[in-house]
Order: structure tokens, then C-alpha cells, then sequence
């Protein structure tokens, strides 16, 4: 069963930067190892729905943003480690939200919850004015 794990969060002043970590394991078969599948980074504020931040491709890298974030935010993978970092800067209070990794058995780089499988339990970000 895979898991996922996110650190990173915390508290941070508007215009700071924070960078997730979402560690993946249990990849148990060799014909289905980390750099085979997307991750994607979603967060959730207070009273509003799960929103798509970005993803990425372990494969081959490509990379997804929403528009709200573009130019801010940045996604990497350390196939080595099996983990996938969000650099998140410039941050704005409207970016407070728990933020979860997730895991699809997907070729592209995709926002929609729906492609993913496997979720982590998330961590919370809160970015003060």
C-alpha cells in the first residue's frame, strides 16, 4: 500500500516562503516504482473545497500550476528519495489552507482530484498579513 507523508508546514508571514516535503513508500513491485506515476499538491482552506495546486510527472517532470499560484510556487522530484517538494514563495495570506499530496496513476501532469488514488493527511499552512 503506498503511503504519503507531508511535512513542512507552519506559520509564516505574508511574502515568506515554506517548502513541503510529500514522501512516498511502499512501492512495493518493481514493475511499479515511484518515477512511474504524478504527484500533485492540493490544499484546502477553511469552508472551501479541495483546490489543485500542482503536479508533476516522476517520469519525465512535467509540471502543472494553477493560475494562482504560477510564478510563486515551485514543484521538484528527488526520484532518489521518492519525495516531491513545493517551494511556495511569496506567500499570501489567501494561500492558509491544509495542504495534502496525492498520488495518481497518471502520464500527465493533472489538477483534478479525481486522477488520484492515494492521499497523504496533509499540513497546514498559515500565512499571516
Amino acid at each position: 500500500e503506498v503511503q504519503l507523508v507531508e511535512s513542512g508546514g507552519g506559520l509564516v508571514q505574508a511574502g515568506g516562503s515554506l517548502r513541503l516535503s510529500c514522501a512516498a513508500s511502499g512501492f512495493t513491485s518493481s514493475a511499479f516504482t515511484f518515477d512511474d506515476y504524478t504527484i500533485g499538491w492540493f490544499r484546502q482552506a477553511p469552508g472551501k473545497g479541495r483546490e489543485g495546486v500542482s503536479s508533476i510527472t516522476t517520469s519525465d517532470g512535467m509540471t502543472a500550476y494553477a493560475d494562482s499560484v504560477k510564478g510563486r510556487f515551485i514543484i521538484s522530484s528527488d526520484n532518489a528519495k521518492n519525495t516531491v517538494y513545493l517551494q511556495m514563495n511569496s506567500l499570501k495570506p489567501e494561500d492558509t489552507a491544509v495542504y495534502y499530496c496525492a498520488l495518481a496513476e497518471s502520464d500527465y501532469a493533472v489538477l483534478s482530484e479525481y486522477e488520484y488514488d492515494y492521499w497523504g493527511q496533509g499540513t497546514r499552512v498559515t500565512v499571516s498579513s
